[in-house]
């Protein structure tokens, strides 16, 4: 059973599997899916400050880090049970574009010489790791949520708002892959 697990499953069945879970929520709890509030809410019980974002009944919300803590337990039995030590299969087109930019190792989820601690005092390490985490939590909270809760819980609503941000994260994406990343790759 292990060995099964161990192995990629294809979109037909993980896809279904996510998509379950907003029906699940709504029909247990009228809960919505989305992972970016559980940030504030966070907050709200650890920061005893005086700002009104934070001010709101976050007990109500608990079921959430419950749930975010659900996910990091899960990937915590995953790399722990679950860990395939073969190195992750990349499109040979995709390393031949990749290794122009001096990106070789693929014996983790992500690239060693983009994602290290010395890396990050390089200009291309703190552009993708400080600039761009900076940059998805101003969109996660501009965009009133992550693509998880607008693109899976939203769409499946039928939400306009969700339908709008899914669409500007994709066109966000298809330019930051093709048109920023090989800028940034090339410092």
């Amino acid at each position: 059973m292990i060995e099964f697990l161990k192995q990629p499953w294809p979109w037909y069945i993980a896809g279904p599997l996510i998509g379950l879970t907003v029906p699940a929520l709504l029909i247990l709890g009228n809960k919505s899916f989305g992972i970016s509030s559980s940030l504030r809410h966070i907050c709200a019980s650890c920061i005893p400050a005086n700002i009104s974002f934070f001010k709101y009944d976050w007990k109500k919300e608990a079921w959430n880090l419950f749930f975010v803590f659900g996910i990091f337990l899960g990937g915590v039995i995953a790399v722990t049970l679950l860990n395939n030590p073969d190195p992750v299969k990349v499109n040979p087109k995709l390393a031949e574009e990749l290794s122009g930019y001096g990106i070789s190792d693929y014996s983790n989820l992500l690239p060693a010489e983009i994602f290290n601690w010395n890396a990050l005092l390089s200009i291309r390490g703190f552009i993708m790791m400080i600039v761009g985490g900076f940059l998805v939590g101003f969109g996660t909270r501009y965009a009133g949520g992550c693509t998880s809760g607008h693109a899976i819980m939203g769409l499946s609503n039928l939400q306009w708002p969700s339908l709008v941000a899914t669409i500007c994260f994709m066109v966000g994406g298809f330019i930051m892959a093709n048109l920023i990343l090989p800028f940034i790759l090339s410092l």
